[in-house]
């Protein structure tokens, strides 16, 4: 953990609120989202959100901040590769044409 730390010089705070409210800083981007998942990029990395009646409250590129309201399953990491993030957009975009 602390050479995650050292090597980014980032800080990143998640808060979950009896599983119905999460507040995330550090957001970079948004790539996707509906009702049931939000995949977002932090500093630390892609970040998955997994629910039901998931709904953006309030979303700040400009302060880095990301409330989400509705029932929250799962939050999940992955690594920043925004290309293969785009590269499954682009299939999935022909499929549904």
């Amino acid at each position: 953990m602390e050479e995650l730390k050292k090597a980014t010089n980032t800080f990143q705070n998640i808060v979950l609120e009896n599983r119905e409210k999460l507040n995330v800083t550090g957001i970079i981007d948004v790539f996707s989202f509906d009702d049931q998942i939000i995949i977002i990029e932090t500093e630390l990395g892609l970040l998955t959100i997994k629910g039901e009646n998931l709904k953006i409250n309030k979303l700040s590129l400009d302060t880095s901040d990301f409330i989400v309201d509705g029932k929250i399953d799962s939050l999940t990491y992955s690594s920043s590769d925004s290309t293969s993030i785009k590269k499954n957009k682009n299939i999935l975009g022909k499929i549904f044409k």
